[in-house]
Formats: C-alpha cells, structure tokens, sequence
C-alpha cells in the first residue's frame, strides 16, 4: 500500500514537518497495516515536534488514529483484516495515511464508536479517565478547578466530573470558551486571565478552596492552582500547554495547606495491559451511556497539519481536532 506520511528531521515550529510517499510493505510478525480514517491532534504532538520532549529524529509524529486493518501479520490472534481499531500510544507516526504498527498497540472498536470519535476521543478519553477515576478521584460534592475547561481533554473532564457529582470551577482563555464549559457542565466558569479569578474560587467554596486542580495548561496557571486550593488538596500537573511548571519549592506547599502535588502521565496508568483495557472499557461506556459527549471543534486536511498545530498553539481551537486523511 502507498501512504504519505509525516516526517520531522529536526525539532522546531510547525514548519519542520514535512510530507513523505512511502511503500509500504506486507505487516512482520506481531505487525498490523491499518488505513488509517481520522487522526487525532493532540498537544503531546507539538511537544515532540518543538523539542520539549526529546524524541528520536528523523521520526513521526502523532500517537492517536483510527481506521480500517488491511492486512496482519504472523502471530496477530486479536485483530483482522476488515476489522476497525484505534491507537493512542507507542510509536509515533499516526499522521500518516496508513502505517505499520504493533498489534499490541492497537485496540479494536466497539460497535456503536465510529472512527472519527475514536480519534477525537482516544488519548484524551484515557487521560480523562486515568485523572478522573484513578489519579485523584473526588467524591459527590467535593470541589474540582478545571483550567482550560474548554480544551479537548478539559470538554471531557468536566462531563466525566459532573457524572460524578464533583462541582467543577473551569477557566477559559477567552468569553467564547465560556459557554462550552457550561455546557459540560461546569458550575462555575472564569477567565484564566482574570486577576480576581482565585479570590472567586475561594468565595464560590466558602473559603476553603478546591480538593483537586487538574491543571494541564502548566506554568502560567501554576499560581492559580496554588492559591486555590483547600488544605491537604492536590494539584494534579498532566499538561505544559503554556510551558512546564519547574522549581517546585516544598515549603510553599507547605505554607498553603499541605498540599500534595503529582505530575500525571497518562501513559503509566495504561501501562499494564489489564489496567488500559479495563480503563479504555469504561471511556467506551460512559460514551455509550451518553455521559460524554465528544465534541469534534475542527477538522483539517491531513496534510495541513502544521497550521493545526499553529492554531493549538495559539488557543484557536475547542473541543478535539481531527486530521482527515
């Protein structure tokens, strides 16, 4: 089969990534070729192409796809031709037209999920879910912050909150956004830029603070999140959309309650093969029970993939974005 595929041979802007036609071969063993139908952007994608991950070069770029297998190789029991499945993780490279990838990271679709919602959806639904039921789960009426409540994880984690009855304060970058985290059912919504927004977070919890900040905007809300937390609470760090939070001082996070920091990752809750299918089952239920609803902002062409990242980075979009091959 031949696919176009991108390729980054240095790190940088969006600039960097470029377009390759490649043949590709019949799958080796262990080895699935699947046509990929939607791509998913993630910002995972513009810290490899930037250089704030280290990845390897030349390298691909993209983790989240769905699509059709067209063929599979020795040894591949669970998976067939003709069958759609998605991917999340492992090797870059799902901004391609098809590729090759290990059987092993590639989960088949429920009926009922097509592949645009599983591409919308994947990485940022075990995220969501990791955060929300293992990482730092909240009880009915306990107080979360959401900054970024309108972003692709945060649509999510808000709708995922609520239906468990947390009472989630989202921020937004701009008065557009506010609606939309409404909507999800954010109780309250402030601006991120607004400089009364932790004094409103504390007079909207009586004082006290929220139990648990999922912040994954990073060092510009790294204050926010301090100042707006009740004693013993918990920041959850799982995102550096505005740049990595560095030099935690202890003693600060002493002098506000106790607090207990973490800095999530997604992938070591999906790590075992038992934990990442009992987790991916319960995103597929609560989609399939209506309690999330995936909201798909805009879609671009495949191959306008680095004026996706353009717009990430600049906060022009809402909700998920799709490559369409």
């Amino acid at each position: 089969m031949r696919a176009v595929q991108a390729i980054i041979e240095q790190t940088g802007g969006p600039e960097v990534i470029q377009w390759h036609e490649v043949d590709l071969p019949a799958p080796g063993p262990g080895e699935v070729l699947i046509r990929h139908e939607a791509v998913g952007l993630n910002y995972i994608d513009t810290y490899l192409r930037s250089g704030l991950y280290p990845t390897r070069l030349p390298g691909g770029l993209g983790f989240e796809a769905a699509g059709v297998i067209e063929a599979v190789g020795e040894g591949v029991s669970h998976l067939s031709p003709g069958q759609r499945a998605a991917s999340f993780g492992g090797t870059p490279g799902a901004y391609a037209s098809a590729r090759i990838v290990k059987a092993a990271e590639l989960f088949p679709l429920p009926e009922g999920i097509d592949s645009a919602t599983a591409a919308a959806v994947f990485l940022k639904g075990a995220t969501t879910e990791a955060l929300a039921e293992r990482c730092a789960p909240l009880d009915a009426g306990a107080w979360a912050l959401v900054p970024a409540a309108a972003g692709g994880v945060g649509l999510l984690l808000v709708q995922w909150l609520s239906a468990r009855g947390v009472r989630v304060i989202g921020t937004v970058g701009t008065p557009a956004k506010v609606r939309l985290a409404q909507e999800a059912g954010a109780e309250l919504v402030y601006l991120s830029g607004d400089p009364d927004v932790v004094a409103k977070v504390r007079a909207a919890t009586g004082g006290k603070g929220v139990a648990v900040s999922y912040d994954g905007v990073g060092a510009a809300m790294w204050e926010t999140s301090l100042k707006s937390m009740a004693p013993r609470g918990t920041i959850v760090s799982f995102g550096n959309a505005s740049g990595p939070v560095t030099g935690v001082n202890l003693g600060v996070l002493a002098q506000h309650g106790s607090l207990f920091v973490t800095r999530m990752t997604m992938y070591d809750y999906y790590r075992d093969p038992a934990e990442a299918l009992a987790g991916s089952a319960r995103l597929w239920d609560m989609i399939a029970k209506g309690k999330l609803t995936i909201t798909i902002g805009q879609t671009y062409p495949l191959l306008e993939a680095a004026q996706a990242h353009r717009d990430l980075e600049a906060r022009k979009t809402t909700g998920s974005t799709l490559l369409l091959p």
